[in-house]
């Protein structure tokens, strides 16, 4: 199994899931726990890895194996919770904290949905965890991308007679693993990677111990930390935010560049910002280097086929820029290689893709994000763009969609981006230890958006009813840094 990587890497502080929150306003589609489970019910036959689990090889003689749970419960997967009513985006957020902080049961199919009643105005809330090694993009899309019709009427499918496969015997599986070594070499060094790399993994944790206790005995200081590292804690602290898509498209129209541009430039700015709420020295930092997952056309592969078209790449984000615009055109040009090559995916293919497909994408780009660790990049940065039509779960229409990525060893920080029904939908995932001001770099992220619309029309846009006014934070340190 070639996804044996990421459940070897996988620790107490660094769970290897995605998740999703999306809000719903069920209106008089009766949408509830009930309705949800019987959509999964009715839609799972199109992710049958959904009803497998892992299996060890016997002695490890080679990689793990995906089969059948033949105690397949989807009660297990699918659960119920609820706020006290009138439940507020901030409690739903505090749940959310608990819940993608806790790893997936490895004994079981590795994933989960929560419905969350008692939100504000009726509405409820969906969480969905997914583990890296369940979702390739080929072989297995994010269940998400399944769920959601365009329209209002829910599609129905053929009946499911789902029925487990027997599980192979011990010996059938040490059997079959003697026959894939000697027949496929791949695989057996496959395994010895995975297993070599569980070794070296062990030996690093091992010698980082050995390093701080002879640290602590010699009054030597260990390396600094910045913002965006640390040693991570086994918490997680969620940020969202909801944004116009038509503001990016105002900035782009008038500077050119693509919408993607202008978020990575907000999103550049909300960190220059935060930087400097922490009394950062910006002649200290002057970039943040992040990887970008993008999506390119590779001819040699299937139309639908998404898992090797998501490719990384590299940007050095000018957070030591004081000029919006120039930031903007910084990032711009960091692009501008990847779409001279034609290869480029235009994002209005990637949003007319069958279903959901960002939950995918952004599962995709996880992936590729820990596989590109080595490369010394600082922060993972995923942004897909989805349709720009009304979709709907069991008849219950879709408001929001926040991402939710992991985050990686030594990253305090982590961002998802997804565009929908005209809306653009942060997620910020941070150490709930590391960056207890998590929700500071949020606010920044919406006060850089607006810092780039002034240069468009020359005034801050009104901030919307029900919303707290800016603190000017960022500003004002800004200020005492000049």
């Amino acid at each position: 199994m070639r996804d044996l990587e990421f459940l070897i890497e996988e620790s107490a502080t660094t769970p290897r899931h995605n998740a999703t929150i999306e809000i719903f306003d069920p209106g008089d589609s009766g949408f509830d726990y009930d309705r949800l489970t019987a959509l999964i019910a009715d839609r799972i036959a199109f992710v049958p890895r959904y009803r497998q689990r892992v299996q060890q090889v016997p002695g490890r003689l080679a990689n793990p194996i995906w089969i059948d749970d033949v105690d397949f419960d989807l009660a297990y997967h699918v659960r119920r919770s609820a706020l006290p009513r009138p439940g507020s985006h901030e409690q739903l957020l505090e749940l959310v904290n608990r819940i993608v902080s806790r790893p997936l049961d490895r004994t079981r199919p590795l994933w989960e949905v929560y419905v969350v009643e008692g939100l504000a105005d009726g509405q409820v809330a969906l969480l969905s965890k997914t583990h890296q090694a369940l979702v390739d993009g080929v072989v297995t899309v994010d269940l998400g991308q399944v769920l959601l019709d365009r329209d209002a009427e829910p599609k129905s499918s053929d009946p499911d007679d789902w029925r487990a496969r027997r599980t192979a015997s011990s010996a059938g599986l040490v059997m079959a693993a003697l026959k894939d070594t000697l027949t496929q070499p791949e695989t057996a060094a496959d395994t010895a990677r995975g297993t070599a790399g569980a070794a070296l993994r062990s030996a690093d944790r091992l010698l980082g111990r050995t390093a701080r206790v002879a640290n602590a005995l010699t009054g030597r200081r260990p390396e600094r930390e910045t913002p965006l590292s640390g040693r991570l804690s086994q918490q997680r602290r969620v940020v969202t935010l909801a944004t116009d898509l038509e503001a990016y498209r105002r900035v782009r129209d008038t500077h050119g560049g693509t919408v993607n541009d202008v978020v990575l430039a907000t999103i550049t700015g909300g960190l220059r910002a935060w930087l400097m709420t922490r009394a950062e020295s910006m002649s200290g930092l002057k970039k943040v280097r992040a990887m970008v997952p993008v999506s390119v056309i590779d001819h040699e592969l299937e139309a639908n086929s998404l898992g090797s078209q998501i490719a990384p790449h590299f940007v050095d984000l000018p957070v030591g820029e004081a000029s919006p615009l120039v930031r903007l055109h910084q990032v711009s040009y960091s692009f501008q290689t990847y779409k001279d090559t034609g290869r480029a995916v235009a994002a209005n293919r990637l949003a007319g893709i069958a279903g959901f497909a960002p939950t995918t994408f952004h599962a995709i780009g996880s992936r590729v994000a820990a596989r590109e660790l080595r490369h010394g990049f600082q922060i993972a940065i995923t942004n897909v763009p989805g349709p720009q039509t009304p979709l709907y779960a069991a008849g219950a229409r879709m408001l929001g969609t926040y991402p939710v990525p992991p985050l990686l060893p030594g990253q305090s920080l982590a961002i998802g981006v997804t565009s929908y029904d005209g809306k653009v939908f942060y997620g910020i995932t941070a150490d709930r230890d590391l960056v207890p001001d998590a929700e500071t770099l949020g606010q920044c992220v919406r006060e850089a958006l607006d810092e780039l619309l002034e240069t468009v029309t020359g005034s801050r846009p009104r901030a919307p009813r029900g919303r707290r006014k800016s603190t000017g934070t960022a500003k004002k340190s800004a200020g005492q840094k000049k």
